[in-house]
């Protein structure tokens, strides 16, 4: 027996992309979760090149998709707005939801929850709208604004990235491949100011570690005094480190507890880069060594080699996405991955500083073989 029609035929109320010119994608997240939505993106231009495709982020956020070879336009909405008062607030966004109503957009993909996705499609008139069955939006407002809605999988049981290639799958759209790879651009100028540094530094590109042992949620970084103990590892097998962070107060304070501790001097760039010289110099890396966390995504998009360590998150959800990888967990303790913030709220994860610095040693030297 012999199949007249291709299977995605078989979804009934499937988008006519014929029909379709351009596509609103939001994504009002941190900037590892917008990074994690660059298959959209390409995956629309393959399978329909004359869409014209828009991203509305948060203005912190924007560098994760900024020069998207897939990109038309990409839109921001500045969360510093709330402090500078009502009546600014409101200007902003009325200025915003103007400037997409002139796009006069065909579809809108709503990545997330937020409510603002309702005002966005009710605003801008968008005719086709597609997000999840968000357990919290289950209500008849969100029902009707979004016709077309995926299933949202319980914790840990599918990667990021293929729930948001789910809302293509629910208009009809099966991505393939290696379409579902990240995107992330880093750009001559970023590309151009890391090759300095790294040149003044007397290391050269596939020469050292990188390891951005920090993140904007401490639960999920490992004890400093181990990252430490890495670094000197490292640096007793003749290998350069980089060290990276953000410039957050609360970061800075663990990078300087870590540097007081190590007996070598690695390479220290922590709160010295933007977003896209930072993804230069984990582009430019032989591996990265990080927690879960936006530079460990980074890496992933960048096909540097990765290894991560994982507690209270789980990989399977929030794992770096087809890159060469060892991920570091615990098996001592059933109750990971819980998704709480320390255990017993306390802000230390256990599963996490029951690693040990032998494990990460090993793991970085099988991940570069």
């Amino acid at each position: 027996m012999t199949l007249s029609r291709k299977p995605e035929c078989f979804l009934k109320d499937r988008v006519d992309f014929s029909r379709i010119r351009r596509v609103l994608v939001v994504k009002l997240r941190h900037h590892g979760d917008v990074l994690l939505t660059s298959p959209v993106f390409q995956v629309l231009k393959n399978h329909y090149p004359h869409l014209e495709l828009d991203a509305l982020v948060y203005k912190d956020t924007e560098e994760m998709l900024s020069l998207h070879p897939s990109i038309d336009q990409l839109h921001t909405i500045d969360r510093r707005w709330k402090t500078l008062g009502l009546s600014v607030q409101l200007t902003e966004e009325l200025r915003l939801l103007n400037r997409l109503k002139r796009r006069n957009y065909d579809l809108l993909i709503h990545l997330t929850e937020h409510q603002r996705g309702l005002i966005i499609k009710q605003y801008c008139r968008i005719p086709i709208a597609v997000s999840a069955s968000y357990p919290r939006r289950n209500n008849a407002l969100w029902h009707r604004t979004f016709k077309y809605q995926h299933p949202v999988f319980p914790m840990g049981k599918r990667h990021r990235v293929e729930q948001h290639l789910d809302a293509l799958r629910r208009v009809g759209i099966q991505p393939t491949g290696s379409e579902r790879q990240l995107v992330l651009e880093v750009g001559i100028d970023a590309r151009k100011k890391v090759d300095s540094i790294m040149a003044r530094e007397g290391v050269g590109a596939g020469s050292y570690v990188h390891i951005h042992p920090t993140s904007r949620w401490l639960f999920k970084t490992w004890d400093y005094e181990k990252v430490a103990q890495v670094i000197d590892g490292l640096a007793a097998e003749g290998k350069k480190v980089v060290l990276t962070s953000s410039p957050d107060k609360q970061e800075l304070i663990m990078i300087d507890a870590i540097l007081a501790k190590v007996k070598s001097e690695p390479i220290n760039l922590c709160g010295k880069l933007t977003l896209k010289e930072l993804a230069g110099v984990i582009e430019s890396a032989n591996v990265f060594f990080g927690m879960d966390s936006m530079p460990m995504h980074m890496a992933a998009a960048l096909n540097t080699p990765v290894v991560a360590l994982f507690g209270p998150s789980d990989p399977v959800e929030w794992g770096p996405w087809w890159v060469k990888k060892i991920i570091l967990t615990s098996d001592l303790f059933p109750c990971r991955p819980c998704g709480i913030d320390g255990c017993g709220g306390g802000k230390r994860s256990e599963c996490l500083s029951e690693l040990t610095v032998e494990q990460v040693l090993v793991a970085l030297e099988k991940v570069l073989q």
